[in-house]
């Protein structure tokens, strides 16, 4: 197995318990900085798992598409945690929460205001998340593959 889809695979593992995690209200608080620090050691485990001689250029793109593989699982799954909570959450609660002259200026320009509330829109949300953080991933992951390459070369 080659190592960034070893290291993508162990790191999409590690992303979804803090996913889970994230949702524990305290821990939620650390679990981004958590995400992306996970992104970091995924790319050094992809080019830790490289055969020596390492180099910051393949170390580099091996990282990358290890934290890229790892951010599209773990993002799927936090699509469907993240739907899960749309559905279990009361949406009269959540238009409650928007001012009325926001919830006028939505109607007026021909939308229906429960349509913010519903599921497919928290799917649409964490699908949207799930895009940047395959982007973020993919650089820090290559920023760690290539500076663990680069000090740990033999």
């Amino acid at each position: 197995m080659s190592p960034w889809l070893k290291a993508g695979l162990v790191g999409a593992a590690v992303l979804i318990v803090i996913d889970i995690l994230g949702l524990i209200p305290c821990v939620g608080l650390i679990a981004c900085a958590l995400g992306l620090l996970a992104y970091i050691g995924i790319g050094v485990l992809a080019a830790y798992w490289m055969p020596p001689i390492r180099e910051p250029g393949p170390g580099a793109a091996q990282g990358a598409g290890a934290a890229a593989l790892a951010a599209l699982i773990g993002g799927v799954v936090n699509s469907i945690i993240t739907t899960i909570q749309w559905v279990t959450v009361d949406q009269s609660a959540i238009l409650s929460a928007l001012p009325a002259e926001q919830l006028q200026q939505l109607q007026d320009a021909g939308f229906d205001p429960a349509m913010f509330a519903g599921p497919g829109f928290g799917l649409a949300v964490a699908s949207l998340c799930c895009l940047g953080g395959l982007i973020l991933a993919a650089i820090l992951g290559a920023v760690g593959g290539a500076v663990f390459a680069g000090i740990k070369a033999d």
